[in-house]
């Protein structure tokens, strides 16, 4: 298969992914009553720090420059978060909305995958697997509370 994105695309799109899943999880937080949700999210915020932490060191080394989803995306996010648990703050609707975006992360992480053919940088294509692992292993998790 032919490379259609490059190195700092791919390592881009693992920070882009790891950011907006973490402020997913920083705006669910405060609408979850169950503990035992909470701390699973608080664990997956944990390594997502770590991947968005691996993904900049990296970004360093290639002397890219990351960003941060924007005001707007996030200010979107938060509506959308706060309006799905105004009437139903259950961990089941809680864990259904955490797995919605985890399957579109892991998607959009396997096409990314997909589409850096085998040219990419061993480095990220590490940290892309990393990353596509430990969501599938949070959907897995979050399944139980279905």
């Amino acid at each position: 298969m032919e490379k259609t994105k490059s190195d700092a695309e791919v390592l881009a799109e693992i920070y882009r992914n790891a950011q907006l899943a973490l402020q997913s999880i920083s705006d669910i937080l405060p609408e979850t009553d169950d503990v035992e949700v909470k701390q699973e999210f608080m664990r997956e915020h944990e390594e997502y720090e770590r991947i968005s932490g691996r993904a900049a060191q990296l970004a360093g080394k290639f002397n890219m420059e990351l960003k941060s989803p924007g005001p707007v995306k996030k200010a979107m996010m938060w509506t959308a978060i706060k309006m799905n648990t105004m009437a139903d703050n259950s961990a089941q609707h809680v864990a259904q909305l955490m797995v919605r975006g985890t399957v579109m992360g892991i998607s959009s992480l396997r096409t990314t995958l997909t589409d850096a053919g085998e040219g990419l940088d061993a480095e990220i294509k590490e940290l892309l697997t990393e990353l596509i692992s430990a969501e599938e292993g949070f959907e897995r998790k979050l399944k139980k509370y279905l």
